[in-house]
């Protein structure tokens, strides 16, 4: 009885690569690695220049304070600016996208993209110069109002700013900045709900907004807060438009509508590096580590939780 040899496994049959992929691959996996270089050539910078900052004593930096007890106004005002826009900005770009996707005519909503994509090209100093001339003093009479009315709250306790330089209107201008970014991000988001989805909702007797409440906001629910916390990093870094409109103080203060405020680290680095020389100039560089390292933070977070929901997210 002869025996049968087993047939041999297949050979993986290996896709041929063509010059092109090759130049292709280099160049991709060339800019990938400029990018990680140029931010870990950022954080070595920032680290090997803030220490001495961070380490230098009270009495040789300019503001006569310690690292931390400079700094934590500091951290404190931008945050405080980051959260006032996010809170501001956000439900409205939920709605105007909402509205550019599902609701409104389909020319119109063309116009509203459009609309929507320039004001994110809008220099910040465009925007400082509209908040210090045209917002701040004709918002004065609803602080008044506030702190006549709602005074009892420590967020308005006054007294009301005379010139409407305060927190909160840095605040309404970082809304307006970041409004753009977040409602473009959530339009391509409610854009790729899947059709099936919708109108199964439909289909079972939904109005549109349940429709939106059952099937859009579901899927679409982790592209919000990536969208989010992109408008939160732009609101966290910005600079120009917060400088031009912020009276700022090295403060610890709820108080959202008076004439002494909190100011941001970006602000406080743009406004004090022309005049700073010897510490001071590290401690200014540690503070900009600091704000990087938030940053860093803030997005590490976005990718964390969009991570979570990328096999049945729109946000991947």
């Amino acid at each position: 009885m002869t025996s049968q040899l087993a047939p041999e496994p297949a050979k993986a049959r290996r896709t041929p690569t063509r010059p092109g992929d090759r130049v292709f691959f280099g160049i991709s996996f060339g800019a990938a690695l400029v990018i990680l270089l140029t931010l870990a050539g950022v954080a070595i910078f920032l680290t090997a220049e803030g220490i001495p900052g961070v380490t230098a004593s009270a009495d040789e930096v300019k503001s006569g304070l310690s690292f931390p007890a400079y700094v934590g106004p500091l951290i404190y005002g931008t945050l405080l600016a980051a959260v006032i826009a996010l809170v501001l900005a956000v439900p409205v770009a939920i709605g105007v996208a909402l509205f550019i996707s599902h609701f409104s005519p389909r020319r119109l909503s063309a116009v509203f993209g459009y609309v929507i994509d320039l004001l994110a090209a809008v220099p910040s100093v465009v925007y400082g110069a509209w908040g210090i001339i045209f917002l701040a003093p004709t918002i004065v009479p609803f602080y008044r109002w506030l702190f006549e009315n709602l005074g009892f709250i420590p967020l308005f306790a006054g007294p009301p700013s005379a010139t409407g330089s305060t927190i909160l209107t840095a605040g309404i201008v970082l809304a307006i900045m970041v409004l753009p970014i977040v409602t473009a991000i959530c339009r391509e988001i409610f854009l790729q709900t899947p059709r099936l989805h919708q109108e199964a909702a439909l289909a079972l007797g939904a109005t549109r907004w349940e429709m939106v409440r059952m099937a859009v906001f579901p899927y679409a629910r982790s592209g919000i807060v990536s969208a989010s916390m992109l408008g939160l990093g732009r609101a966290l870094g910005e600079t120009m438009a917060v400088a031009m409109v912020l009276s700022p103080a090295l403060v610890v203060t709820p108080n959202l509508i008076s004439s002494t405020n909190p100011n941001t680290i970006a602000s406080n680095i743009a406004l004090s590096f022309p005049e700073a020389s010897g510490l001071t100039v590290n401690a200014l560089i540690a503070s900009g580590l600091v704000l990087f390292v938030i940053t860093f933070a803030v997005n590490f977070a976005a990718r964390a939780i969009v991570d979570r929901r990328k096999d049945f997210s729109g946000a991947n």
